[in-house]
């Protein structure tokens, strides 16, 4: 995300695709063994080195491929994808909360494993501070999150309690391990006292989180107020990336004694 380094924003995907359209993901939706062949792009005038090689990495990368096939906004919705094969955590019905919701990957793989827009489906806001185009049956809301009356604004637009609150969120790096860990946890957290003031009984926290030291705090409160916390790096993660995801179900109901002050 552009702007405020705390603002966060989904990462994954340069491109947002098209408007609207679920880009449907089956329930065994992450991708097969499928390869393909290997392109390789010339460096060029006015490009950088990194820039090529990101150009080179983004297209031999099958994530890449398979998200424009299926019309996703991002190979990052395979890491929602994965994770929800995995923990199956998103059931037809449920009011769902994107953070970080930008280019709209996980919001179109939400929409569609809750049934949005279907009789007796589900309902998911995403929010983010860069404009999001449509995503057929969600709700979008252009904001930082970090802002004192976003949350308020998200608890209106849901009308009600929320059965996940999933975020994807991340900082701006600086390229100093250290710091940036630090600040991805903090949105983590600050998502979290979102997550505890929205939650029904029994409901989903998912965060992004890098490997670091600093995630114990968060792990703690964690498991104070949740059935079940597990780590899960999905495989539509970069093998280079620290990010790995942190997934709590079954929500206690009421925010137990934090520790912080």
């Amino acid at each position: 995300m552009t702007g405020r380094p705390m603002a966060g924003s989904k990462g994954g995907g340069k491109g947002r695709g098209g408007k609207g359209g679920s880009g449907k993901s089956s329930r065994a939706g992450g991708l097969g063994g499928s390869r393909q062949a290997t392109v390789r792009v010339k460096t060029a005038r006015r490009r950088t080195t990194a820039s090529t090689r990101w150009l080179q990495r983004q297209l031999n990368d099958p994530y890449v491929a398979e998200a424009k096939r299926r019309g996703l906004r991002s190979r990052a919705a395979f890491k929602l994808i994965e994770l929800d094969d995995r923990y199956e955590f998103l059931k037809p019905g449920m009011a769902v909360v994107d953070l970080g919701c930008a280019p709209g990957g996980w919001t179109q793989v939400a929409a569609d494993r809750v049934r949005a827009g279907a009789p007796g489906g589900g309902k998911v806001v995403g929010v983010d501070l860069l404009e999001t185009e449509p995503v057929a049956d969600a709700t979008m809301l252009q904001a930082d999150f970090m802002e004192d009356d976003t949350p308020d604004r998200l608890t209106a637009l849901l009308d009600g309690p929320a059965d996940a609150v999933l975020s994807d969120m991340a900082a701006n790096t600086t390229g100093h391990a250290q710091t940036d860990h630090l600040r991805i946890i903090g949105l983590a957290e600050t998502a979290l006292d979102f997550a505890f003031q929205v939650l029904a009984p029994g409901g989903v926290f998912v965060a992004k989180v890098f490997s670091g030291g600093a995630e114990a705090s968060l792990l703690t409160l964690l498991k104070r107020n949740f059935d079940k916390v597990a780590h899960f790096k999905p495989p539509a993660s970069r093998k280079e990336s620290a990010e790995m995801y942190v997934v709590a179900l079954g929500y206690r109901g009421t925010e137990q004694d934090t520790g912080r002050e």
